[in-house]
């Protein structure tokens, strides 16, 4: 017996399959929801199939870390060695809020979320990582500068993987 559905969870499952019905039969290329610090969006995947992206609650902020860094970058292609002041108490480590496969863009067309120097805020968009076939959008939670992409684009990731290097400075 299935439990009845709560007038406010946006994430109750029998909800989320009327939406994706509804954005099959209108046509919908998107639909996004907010409650509270939860959200969920569907876009259509191009073929009538919705791709479900969700955005939970972080539970820690990304810490500061002295480890060597990975030279890798958010493309296919190797990186240059990180900038002399990559490392040092400004320096905060974005890490990987769950396992799955990072994207540096959110289509193979587009371009990368960021780059090495990009200046970024708390809620901007630095990477998507794909879990069970849902694209979780990650957010710096943060303000500063990327000074080093620490993993490539579609290489898998773990929970707490650094992912990029930030200059809190800038």
């Amino acid at each position: 017996m299935t439990e009845p559905m709560k007038p406010d969870d946006v994430f109750d499952i029998d909800r989320i399959r009327k939406l994706i019905e509804l954005m099959k039969e209108h046509e919908l290329g998107e639909i996004d929801l907010r409650q509270d610090s939860q959200r969920i969006r569907l876009c259509g995947a191009g073929h009538g199939q919705p791709i479900v992206t969700s955005f939970p609650q972080m539970q820690s902020a990304p810490t500061v870390s002295s480890g060597a860094p990975v030279a890798s970058s958010a493309s296919n292609a190797p990186v240059a060695a990180a900038p002399a002041d990559a490392d040092g108490p400004h320096i905060a480590i974005i890490k990987s809020p769950m396992v799955g496969t990072f994207y540096a863009r959110a289509n193979p067309t587009a371009k990368n979320f960021v780059e090495v120097g990009s200046a970024v805020q708390a809620d901007t968009v630095v990477c998507i990582i794909e879990a069970m076939k849902v694209f979780n959008e990650i957010p710096a939670e943060m303000r500063g500068k990327i000074v080093q992409v620490l993993v490539k684009n579609e290489e898998a990731v773990d929970f707490g993987k650094p992912l990029f290097k930030i200059d809190t400075r800038g």
